[in-house]
This record gives C-alpha cells, sequence and structure tokens, in this order.
C-alpha cells in the first residue's frame, strides 16, 4: 500500500522557503480564485517577516507581469503542457521569474522552490528548470500581454496603446506625492510635473521621508490627483463618494471644501482618519453604501471616483490583468451608472460633479457620458483646460480627460482613467 505523500509543513521550512510559499499562495489566490493580490496578501504571508513579506509580494507581482512568457517557457521545455493550475506550474513560475527577473542565483530559486511540491513532481519541475537554464532561456522585453487582455484593448484603443501597455508593465511605477502645501515642497530628490506634485527619483520607506511625519504630503499616482484638481479651490461643501483610501478627500480638505467623505468600507476609511489626523486635515467621515446613503443637503461640489475594474492601475497590481473580465467589466459599469445618477441629484444648481473611473474599459468610461446627458438634460460637460493638467496630457474634443498608458511615459507614465467635469445649470 503506497504511502500517503507528506504534506509540507512550514513550520519546518528551511531559510528562504516560507517567503516562497507565500508567493504560491498569492498567484493561486489570484490565478485560481479571482481574488485581488493585496486583499490576500496578509493572510498568505501570515507570520513572516517584513522582508520575507515583501519578497513573497515582490515574487507573485513579478509573475504576474510576465505570466503569458513564464507559461511560454514552460511549455517550450515539457512533452505535454502542465495544467494551468499544476502545482508544478506554480512551482517554475516562482522559480523561474526569480532567476531570469529578480536575479536570484539559479541554484537558490531552484532550492527554495522544490519543497513546495514536496510529495509531488519535484522530478520535473528541477527537469524543467535545469533545462531552461542550461539553454540561457531569457524572458521578452517588454513582457507580453495576456490574450483576453490584448485583444479587448486592441479592439478599444488599437496598436499603440498595446505597445504601449507592455513597456509599462515591464516596470512597478514611480512614487508619487501630492503636497498639502504646493509653497511648501520637501526637500526630497525628484521632478514636479504640477504644481503640488512631486515625482520621487528613487522609491523609499514613505514614513522615513521627510516631511511624512509632518503631515506635508500623502502617496498619489498623479492621475489619481487630477480629479479633485479639476474641481480646485472652494469654500463651499465637497461630497467626496466612495472616498477611501481618502486621498482625494485630503485634496478637498487642502483646497478649502467642507468635505464630507463617504465610503462603504470601514477599514479602508481607517486609512484615511489616520491621513486627516498625520496632516491635521479635516474632513466629516461617514462609513454607508452609497446605493441607500444620501446627504442631508445638495453640495456645491461632488467627486465621484466609482468603484471599477482597476484596469488601470494594472502597473501597481498586475493581477487585475489576470483576474478581469467582460463579466466583472459590466458589473462594475452597472453599478457606475447607479451611483452617477444618484450623484447628479446631490448637486447645488451651478454646482459641479465630477465622475472618474481608474480604468481603461470605456463601457466604465466613455459609455456613461452619453446616457447621462440625455438622462440630465441640466448637465453638461466643462471642458478640462490645458492649464489644470500636467505638460504632455491634454483633453479630448468632447471636454473629457483619457489617461492611456502612452500618457507621459518619458516622465515615468500615468495610471489609466477617465474622468468627466459636469456643470449643473444654475
Amino acid at each position: 500500500m503506497a504511502r500517503p505523500a507528506r504534506p509540507s509543513r512550514p513550520q519546518g521550512d528551511a531559510p528562504g522557503v516560507p517567503a516562497r510559499r507565500a508567493a504560491l499562495k498569492l498567484l493561486d489566490a489570484v490565478l485560481r480564485r479571482g481574488l485581488a493580490l493585496e486583499q490576500v496578501l496578509d493572510s498568505a504571508a501570515q507570520g513572516l517577516a517584513p522582508n520575507d513579506r515583501g519578497l513573497a509580494h515582490a515574487i507573485a507581482a513579478e509573475a504576474l507581469r510576465r505570466l503569458p512568457d513564464l507559461d511560454a517557457l514552460i511549455d517550450s521545455a515539457t512533452q505535454r503542457p502542465l495544467p494551468d493550475d499544476a502545482k508544478a506550474r506554480f512551482a517554475l513560475r516562482i522559480a523561474l521569474v526569480q532567476a531570469l527577473s529578480l536575479g536570484t542565483p539559479g541554484h537558490a530559486a531552484i532550492a527554495t522552490v522544490l519543497p513546495l511540491v514536496d510529495g509531488g513532481p519535484r522530478k520535473l519541475v528541477h527537469g524543467v528548470f535545469g533545462a531552461l537554464m542550461r539553454q540561457g532561456a531569457t524572458l521578452p522585453e517588454p513582457p507580453t500581454l495576456p490574450d483576453a487582455v490584448a485583444l479587448r484593448w486592441h479592439a478599444a484603443w488599437g496598436d499603440q496603446m498595446i505597445e504601449d501597455a507592455e513597456r509599462a508593465i515591464a516596470v512597478p511605477p514611480p512614487l508619487d506625492l501630492t503636497l498639502r502645501d504646493p509653497a511648501r515642497a520637501p526637500d526630497l530628490p525628484g521632478a514636479s510635473l504640477i504644481a503640488g506634485h512631486l515625482r520621487l527619483d528613487e522609491k523609499a520607506a514613505v514614513p522615513t521621508l521627510e516631511g511624512y511625519a509632518e503631515g506635508d504630503w500623502w502617496v498619489q499616482d498623479l492621475a489619481a490627483s487630477l480629479p479633485a484638481r479639476l474641481i480646485g479651490p472652494g469654500k463651499g461643501s465637497a461630497l467626496d463618494l466612495c472616498a477611501a483610501p481618502g486621498g482625494k478627500t485630503l485634496q478637498l480638505a487642502a483646497a478649502g471644501w467642507e468635505v464630507t467623505a463617504v465610503d462603504v468600507s470601514e477599514s479602508r476609511l481607517a486609512r484615511l482618519h489616520e491621513n486627516l489626523e498625520r496632516t491635521g486635515l479635516a474632513a466629516r467621515v461617514v462609513a454607508a453604501d452609497l446605493l441607500k446613503w444620501q446627504p442631508d443637503a445638495p453640495a456645491d461640489a461632488v467627486l465621484l471616483d466609482a468603484p471599477c475594474s482597476a484596469t488601470g492601475i494594472f502597473r501597481r497590481h498586475p493581477d487585475v490583468l489576470h483576474r478581469v473580465g467582460p463579466a466583472l467589466i459590466a458589473e462594475m459599469a452597472e453599478l457606475q451608472s447607479k451611483l452617477l445618477h444618484r450623484a447628479a441629484k446631490w448637486v447645488k444648481p451651478g454646482g459641479v460633479l465630477v465622475f472618474s473611473t481608474c480604468s481603461l474599459e470605456p463601457q466604465e468610461g466613455e459609455a456613461h457620458l452619453d446616457a447621462f446627458l440625455a438622462a440630465h438634460g441640466e448637465y453638461r460637460v466643462e471642458p478640462v483646460r490645458p492649464g489644470e493638467l500636467p505638460e504632455g496630457v491634454s483633453a479630448r474634443e468632447d471636454g473629457t480627460l483619457r489617461l492611456l498608458p502612452g500618457a507621459l511615459a518619458d516622465k515615468g507614465g500615468l495610471d489609466g482613467f477617465f474622468i468627466a467635469r459636469l456643470r449643473r445649470a444654475g
């Protein structure tokens, strides 16, 4: 009678293995269960030291950036394709991405992965990895987008967008800071691409940087800062809907608005509370479902950065390339439409409504505009003006803003966004 396979025991792992085991859990959660990478990081990396937690995240994220190319290499070295969800394929992805992209010596990459397939096809994993290393295997630059994503984006945006997206996915994005006071920039190496912004030259531990403890700035991608910038300074009331994690709330409060920030997630709002305390800015924070909640009175300005597929932030969160498909996009578009029509009622006559999504899907951006304007004749698009945008970024003919992966690519790029500023008749 054959003995049962010995179960993997993380507590008995050799040094380096726990981080790879956590990376395996992360990849499994994204690729097999369709979960967000950040959503499962705490559980997958439970008990790991901070450096091992960071390594596990780095391995998983890089594997997701390069997954089609890793799988092509694996398939080139096996007689029959391994199932997509086979543990051997997952282990090989982890070993290969370390050796070919993250600079891990080959012997360390494979030694720390083989324990993940104890009781399984260790010979197969070792053999495939060794064969590819002896052949001098490399990963292409730039990486290849998943077929389904490339087909969808090509239909919407064409060849150039695909090329730009592949270049964008090759490297993690830069670190952008939004300044509480544009006149008080921290003495940090970087470049300002618009007033009140600093793009750092190098990544660093955020809490150690000058001005962090004093609340002089917060981390926020430059693209994500544009919706609140389009509202501008003011002294009246402002609603920040779907506010967490809170960068836009901080912007509006720093610009002089009396802000009510609303989000359904109390856990995500905790970060907003922390940043309000750190920066000394004030806002009323409400945990509520926007499909049920409504304000006591209309506001002078409303910012709806609606929940979406988040495909526009694929540089930071490459898991969206593998877990987002037509069903989720359609679900998000339906929710956005409901929220947009509700938010339209909460704007005072003469007030402004800014609608945005961090999505590269037209269904979650442009497709809303005609239907909204037809249903709300009291609104018109207020065109985005050149002086409101970083140099090199421009609005479209209809006055809305669509940010694609090629935007400011020579300066570190921008996340993908759709933004429309709508003015209600007085």
